[in-house]
């Protein structure tokens, strides 16, 4: 038996904990001389590479002199914190990730905090810190700080720091740039000294999954943490399920982690971190035990879905051009079949045609429509709306932690913004020019807020935000988009010449040549009403020569959306139209005549 040190990674996002893992990776020799190993090996899905975010909490297993360190890489975001949560059941010990010039940030407080609370070992890595604006021995004292603040006990507040910079390889115990080596072990010696080994009780099998895969093969995968005993493939065991009952199945299939490979294993004992298969339907927080000798484990926390949105068969004028997935029956497929894989996530149908989904945030819905997008879905999807629950006879909604860091100049837009939005200011602080801003705020006042926060700030502020409780509701226009929109009565190929005479009214999200519909959104109204306006018309040509000779229309570049952008964007009355090519804005109802009547009854 191999000795065993079980830790979790944690960083905010963008200060280095993937890159960290690669090359702790690289220098354990676990991948042999002539194996190709990708920049930010344990991102493996296209969308997390793109930005550079951990959605899943990956496994990974690092040998390295005697011990087998499994190192489980958690997602840094606010949205995916029940993973975080779970997946501290399976560890003992934390590497906290910190960027030498930033500091501690939200994100690493949320991820910290569910920690501390699970009890385990934490060590301190300074990343980056061959920044020329590297301040090690300030963000040291910021960590300190921030674990006295999050309430850690005094062991916790005793932890060892090692300082680095993934990118080059490089580590040392010491603060001074000149100390680095070109070498890892620091790190991976701290782990051993410090992180205690997996407590294993004495006594009969018993395993709890925290974390759920899905492949077509074997159906539904749990990972976890065996917490005692041994497990064998082919073995019965009873699984005792959340509402109490017990059921019998087979463990068809088993795996462990090496590097960054799942393979197969005959069996497993306390202390190890495998999947198994065998039960279609298995859940997180239940507990497999031998047969006869049943002892549940305590149940997992679930976080609770805050934010919902309708999703739906796409029923414009294009339905069908640009997708291979139309039907209601395949969207209701990938929906449910997301939710095997996705304990936070849930599906109900609403009709024929639509499923309220419901998620922890935008984030984590906007992801799901681009991962359907990509592998060939059309659908149309609904503003976001937040969760109203009732709390003691009390209409709530969830309220979450805002940290905004902007330069000086920028500040007084954004407190009036945050104002309007029912914010509430909880702190300032200054530090050469960038001013830190803390705020308790709706979660429907984030709704829409980040693109006018970005053109607020020329792209220099910073905000980030974390899921705090549910509280009495704000008032009622929180968030609404103050104005209208440009709407096409037409079908057909836009103009030039239509733009053109167009462009003072408004924003547009078409250039010529774009094909649209009746009742497509095609700009932003300068006022705050709805303009329905044709975008189609042509030049009315005459034999009459004009005096003053045609002049070349110039347009200015119309206003190009992305996902995220567009669910901010519209309102309660309108929908996203997602295809495989394009992001189209629309009316909920599309003819013009028919809209009119309806505006006038609300």
């Amino acid at each position: 038996m191999k000795n065993k040190k079980n830790i979790a990674i944690i960083a905010h996002v963008d200060h280095g904990k993937t890159t960290l893992v690669d090359k702790l990776l690289q220098m354990s020799g676990t991948f042999r001389e002539n194996e190709e190993v990708q920049e930010r090996a344990m991102d493996s899905n296209d969308i997390e590479r793109e930005r550079g975010i951990t959605i899943l909490a990956k496994t990974t297993a690092i040998d390295y002199e005697g011990y087998r360190i499994n190192i489980l890489d958690t997602p840094g975001h606010a949205d995916f914190g029940g993973e975080v949560e779970r997946i501290m059941n399976m560890v003992d010990g934390v590497l906290l990730v910190v960027d030498a010039y930033e500091g501690t940030m939200p994100q690493t407080r949320f991820v910290l905090k569910k920690a501390l609370d699970a009890g385990v070992t934490p060590i301190v890595v300074v990343n980056k810190i061959d920044k020329p604006t590297a301040r090690p021995k300030e963000v040291v004292d910021e960590v300190l700080d921030l674990f006295i603040e999050l309430g850690a006990d005094i062991d916790q507040l005793d932890f060892p720091v090692v300082y680095a910079s993934a990118i080059n390889g490089t580590s040392s115990l010491n603060p001074e740039l000149e100390t680095q080596e070109n070498t890892m072990k620091y790190i991976l010696d701290t782990i051993i000294n410090y992180i205690p080994s997996p407590k294993i009780e004495e006594g009969t099998l018993q395993f709890q999954p925290a974390l759920l895969d899905y492949n077509d093969y074997v159906g539904r995968i749990g990972i976890g943490v065996v917490k005692r005993g041994k497990i064998k493939v082919n073995q019965t065991v009873s699984c005792m399920r959340l509402d109490g009952s017990v059921k019998q199945f087979r463990i068809q299939k088993m795996f462990g982690y090496v590097g960054l490979k799942r393979i197969e294993i005959e069996e497993a004992e306390a202390g190890d971190i495998i999947a198994i298969a065998g039960l279609s339907d298995i859940s997180v927080g239940e507990t497999i035990c031998e047969l006869g000798k049943e002892e549940a484990l305590p149940v997992l926390r679930i976080d609770e879905p805050t934010l919902q949105m309708t999703f739906g068969t796409n029923t414009s004028p294009f339905a069908g051009k640009e997708g291979k997935f139309l039907t209601a029956r395949k969207i209701e497929e990938r929906l449910f079949k997301e939710t095997e894989r996705d304990v936070s996530l849930k599906v109900e149908k609403s009709d024929n045609e639509s499923w309220i989904v419901s998620g922890r945030g935008e984030l984590h819905l906007s992801i799901l429509i681009e991962n359907m997008r990509r592998e060939g879905y059309e659908l149309q999807v609904s503003k976001p709306q937040v969760i109203i629950k009732e709390i003691d006879g009390v209409k709530c909604e969830p309220f979450e932690e805002l940290q905004i860091d902007v330069p000086e100049e920028y500040v007084g837009p954004v407190i009036e913004a945050l104002g309007n939005r029912e914010g509430t200011m909880e702190n300032m602080v200054n530090h050469e020019n960038q001013v830190r801003l803390l705020y308790t705020i709706p979660s429907r006042g984030l709704i829409g807020f980040s693109t006018e926060f970005m053109t607020m700030t020329k792209g220099y502020g910073i905000m980030n935000h974390t899921y705090k409780e549910y509280r009495k509701m704000a008032g009622n226009n929180v968030g609404a988009r103050k104005n209208g929109v440009l709407v096409s009565i037409e079908n057909g190929k836009t103009t030039a010449y239509a733009l053109g005479q167009l462009e003072d009214r408004g924003v547009m999200f078409v250039e010529p040549g774009t094909d649209v519909y009746e009742g497509m959104i095609v700009g932003e109204n300068n006022h705050d009403n709805d303009l329905a306006v044709n975008v189609v018309k042509g030049k009315n040509l005459t034999n009459t020569r004009s005096s003053s000779k045609d002049h070349t229309v110039v347009l200015k570049r119309p206003k190009i959306l992305s996902l995220e952008t567009a669910l901010d964007f519209i309102n309660d009355d309108e929908y996203v139209e997602v295809t495989p090519v394009t992001f189209r804005l629309r009316k909920k109802v599309l003819n013009t005549n028919e809209r009119k009547k309806y505006d006038a009854k609300k």
